[in-house]
């Protein structure tokens, strides 16, 4: 399993036209089903007029997450064709909706697939694609005198520190990159007297 995922860096867009109809497409980073909803909720009310708002999102790194709507479209035509081009691209955390503007000419279910995947193209294609990587925490727990040892630790392996606590009892939780997680656990319980809670 890898440790890196692609993602867009900020929202973008597009268009693509066929036969007078117009499909906007945005595309947005995000990541909870949450998140979604408010910009779904958003793009329904600013685009009252259009024929259709239909969408794909796909979320996590294990890409399991995902749901695609057409909308009214015919079943298929729409939220299908913006998943696919998700996926061809390798992309994850990221909500994709295309609005529809009816031109008068129908397109046929070909149609509809091709200028749904055409325009969800279009939206990618304006992003900037951004590599993150998956990140573990780890909670420590330990006395003050132990704070120069388990301090070294951190500086050494570069993870980044959540939160931290100095009281009697220290606290700190630290999240790193997934695959460096076994070794800088493995230093810390070295130490004695350190605590790793979950």
């Amino acid at each position: 399993m890898t440790d890196i995922f692609k993602t867009i860096a900020s929202q973008s867009e597009g268009q693509y036209t066929e036969k007078r109809s117009k499909f906007l497409a945005f595309a947005f980073p995000v990541s909870t089903v949450d998140e979604i909803k408010v910009i779904l909720e958003e793009y329904q009310k600013k685009y009252y007029d259009a024929r259709h708002v239909c969408y794909a999102y796909l979320l996590g790194h294990e890409r399991l997450v995902f749901r695609a709507n057409d909308n009214g479209e015919p079943s298929g035509t729409a939220g299908k064709p913006i998943l696919g081009q998700i996926n061809s691209n390798e992309l994850t955390d990221i909500l994709i909706i295309v609005v529809r503007y009816f031109g008068g000419v129908k397109l046929g279910t070909s149609g509809l697939i091709q200028a749904y995947k055409a325009a969800a193209a279009e939206a990618i294609a304006a992003a900037t694609i951004i590599e993150k990587t998956v990140d573990e925490q780890v909670t420590v727990t330990y006395e003050y005198p132990l704070m120069n040892q388990v301090m070294r630790v951190v500086k050494e392996e570069e993870p980044s520190i959540l939160s931290q606590s100095f009281d009697n009892d220290c606290r700190m939780t630290l999240a790193i990159r997934a695959s460096l997680m076994p070794r800088l656990r493995q230093r810390l319980e070295k130490i004695e007297g350190v605590r790793i809670t979950e």
